[in-house]
């Protein structure tokens, strides 16, 4: 059984989903570590195309969600299907390269201590006007719960299947990445972050990140989300 399971939700992305599988096999010839691929209820050729290249990839499967309820139920999905002992997820749209969770891996120790380990990428190489958002998101969620937080939404993410499993009515959208960092917090797990380059999209577009509007749009969630999350309970 894999040590590690890599989630990367997919949705519409078949244009990529080539690329990512090659890398993926390129870097992860360990059978220590395995990827899955979910299909969140993409409505492109996403299912084929991952019929058709996964057969002879042995430690990179896929699980399918019939109908997208948002990012965050995508990951759930697939995290629910790994049995391994540490777990964690990334992006499919090759913005932040695999290789990266190989880096994550080294802060992994090899005693029991790893059950109390939240390890998480910190993004480089980002366009000034994004850099700007999340400082101030970074800010709001700090001065909020009394707690550093440092770019939320980076990626890679992992951490031990014995903390996803304290986890309780997690959200199904972006704000998933808020959850897992406040609950890191919250069960006093020792934080680590390390730079990941982030690069451009090699196809596509985003999905949220389409403009001002979208971001106001994604602020408003994330602080409803936030707010929500500070009276259920206070931090340790």
């Amino acid at each position: 059984m894999a040590t590690l399971s890599l989630v990367i939700p997919c949705y519409n992305e078949a244009k990529s989903l080539q690329s990512l599988v090659v890398r993926c096999a390129e870097v992860f010839r360990d059978e220590h570590v395995e990827v899955v691929l979910v299909d969140n209820g993409s409505n492109d050729n996403t299912p084929e195309i991952l019929a058709s290249v996964l057969p002879e990839h042995t430690n990179i499967r896929s699980v399918r969600v019939n109908q997208n309820r948002g990012y965050g139920h995508g990951i759930l999905a697939g995290l629910r299907n790994c049995p391994s002992r540490y777990l964690g997820w990334t992006h499919a749209d090759m913005q932040t390269d695999p290789v990266d969770l190989l880096q994550a891996l080294k802060l992994l120790p090899t005693s029991e201590n790893g059950n109390h380990m939240f390890i998480k990428g910190q993004r480089i190489g980002r366009p000034l006007g994004d850099v700007a958002f999340t400082v101030a998101m970074s800010a709001f969620e700090t001065a909020l719960f009394a707690r550093k937080f440092w770019d939320i939404n980076a990626q890679p993410t992992v951490f031990p299947r014995a903390f996803f499993e304290t986890w309780r009515d997690p959200p199904d959208d972006f704000s998933l990445d808020l959850y897992a960092y406040y609950m890191a917090h919250r069960s006093e797990l020792c934080i680590k972050r390390f730079p990941v380059r982030f690069q451009k999209r090699a196809y596509g577009k985003s999905h949220w990140n389409v403009g001002w509007q979208s971001k106001m749009k994604f602020i408003k969630k994330t602080v409803d989300f936030s707010l929500a999350l500070r009276r259920s309970g206070q931090i340790k």
